[in-house]
């Protein structure tokens, strides 16, 4: 006699199996997704890529290729004036120790497409050895160099988009730069990304260059410039670098419409850092949260005019620095206003200081009374940096009170501003009242918790 259950467990064994091999398939899906794309790549081999030299060997001079989405092998080396052009899924990928495009001729054109330079060798994604190159659009992961400009002139880099994705724990010396430039003069630099390389930009001894719109993020120098006279950093963003913006060594350059916040990750950050800068004009910048505003140290005859230096630990701190020009400058909400160490003959007039307590007779805005900047807090922590540890202590509070040695040579502002009266000045009254009426009704709440907790506990004792 047949068994009638033969049929319905031939049933459940089968749909069991089909169970099982969905979840398998499943798992083996996600398990895909989550490997990184170069190993997806090398599970499939690399007939899935497609040689890009030969078809730029192809192309004539002159010619506009436009590659179709696909996988694109490198390294490859440009030697005649073309253009290529993609969108983000046409990827070029290049894992060995050379840079994946080099160009060796005037006039190539760059834009589009996806570079993933898989080397952490010192080599780029892009080398350029080539003049008037525009580089434009670009999204750019590397494990070396974003970009490297040698010898070249007339480079046009903009809207791309650079970023590190080697390991986490790399240290910077172990990253590259995100755009490096040497000897490379009359660049255009714009509205590029960067992010976790070791310095966003670098540009050495390339002359009459314009830095504008970039956003820098997490690197060690945002902005590192030397020798790079005649030259303009405007409209840049930075956050959470170890500095801003680092200018050294240069003459006849503007500085201005920079934001630099949160730089305040190590003992040495600061917004924007001048060393051995003369001639140039540094305003209307913005330095907000860092460690030190502005650092300007052996720097003479610049003019510093309408920068906002808020909230940072010392707003700005000078050593060394001589015959500089502050005007209309405002410190607000700085734990040191300002620090001046071995600096005279630096003019100060109608900067306004928002801890200094003026008096203005004639009711013209200027206060009568001069606003020296005290270098007892400078001078102790040069002599021994442990110090730090004791600032606005009450007995450091105390000392610096009673310290008025050589106070005739003092930097000071001889026509302190009373008030922020400006159109220019109302977004900070604004962000101040704002940030007042904010740790206000934070106090309030606590206050009415603490209150609510004793009655509570007062009546369960009861």
């Amino acid at each position: 006699m047949s068994n009638p259950w033969a049929g319905l467990g031939a049933f459940n064994s089968c749909k069991k199996s089909r169970v099982t091999g969905f979840i398998f398939l499943i798992g083996m899906m996600m398990l895909l997704l989550s490997l990184p794309h170069g190993a997806i790549m090398a599970s499939s081999g690399q007939r899935d890529l497609i040689p890009l030299q030969p078809i730029i060997d192809r192309s004539a001079s002159g010619d506009v290729i436009v590659l179709e989405s696909g996988l694109y092998s490198g390294p490859v080396t440009i030697d005649k004036n073309i253009t290529i052009k993609g969108d983000p899924t046409v990827v070029v990928v290049n894992a060995e120790a050379t840079s994946t495009i080099m160009i060796r001729s005037d006039g190539v054109k760059l834009s589009g497409f996806t570079i993933e330079h898989d080397t952490n060798e010192q080599t780029a994604a892009i080398q350029v050895e080539g003049n008037n190159s525009e580089i434009m659009d670009l999204h750019i992961q590397t494990q070396g160099y974003g970009m490297i400009i040698r010898n070249s002139s007339h480079a046009a880099i903009q809207r791309n988009n650079i970023t590190w994705v080697g390991v986490d724990s790399a240290s910077s010396g172990q990253k590259g730069n995100g755009i490096d430039l040497y000897n490379s003069h009359d660049s255009f630099i714009k509205a590029n990304e960067i992010t976790g390389m070791r310095d966003g930009i670098y540009l050495e001894n390339s002359r009459k260059s314009t830095v504008q719109n970039n956003r820098l993020l997490h690197t060690r120098y945002g902005i590192h410039c030397m020798y790079i006279d005649g030259s303009s950093v405007m409209d840049n963003t930075g956050e959470e670098n170890m500095t801003g913006a680092m200018i050294m060594g240069v003459k006849n350059t503007v500085i201005s419409g920079n934001s630099f916040r949160k730089q305040s990750t190590n003992v040495h950050s600061q917004g924007i850092l001048l060393y051995d800068v003369h001639q140039s004009s540094v305003h209307n910048n913005v330095v907000e949260g860092n460690r030190v505003g502005m650092n300007i140290a052996e720097s003479s005859g610049n003019e510093f005019r309408g920068n906002a230096v808020l909230r940072n630990f010392v707003g700005i701190q000078l050593v060394l620095a001589e015959a500089n020009e502050f005007t209309r400058n405002r410190m607000v909400s700085n734990v040191i206003e300002a620090s001046a160490l071995d600096s005279s003959n630096n003019v100060l007039m109608e900067n306004y200081w928002d801890s200094f307590q003026g008096l203005d007779l004639n009711q013209d805005g200027i206060s009568e009374i001069s606003y020296a900047i005290n270098p007892f807090y400078e001078q102790l922590v040069s002599r021994n940096s442990a110090y730090q540890l004791f600032f606005q202590s009450p007995g450091m509070v105390f000392l610096s009170d009673l310290f008025t040695e050589g106070r005739e040579q003092w930097t000071t502002d001889k026509s302190p501003r009373m008030s922020m009266d400006t159109e220019s000045d109302l977004h900070l009254s604004v962000e101040r009242a704002a940030g007042s009426n904010l740790v206000w009704m934070f106090g309030l709440v606590l206050l009415g918790m603490a209150t609510f907790i004793i009655i509570y506990m007062g009546v369960l004792r009861k």
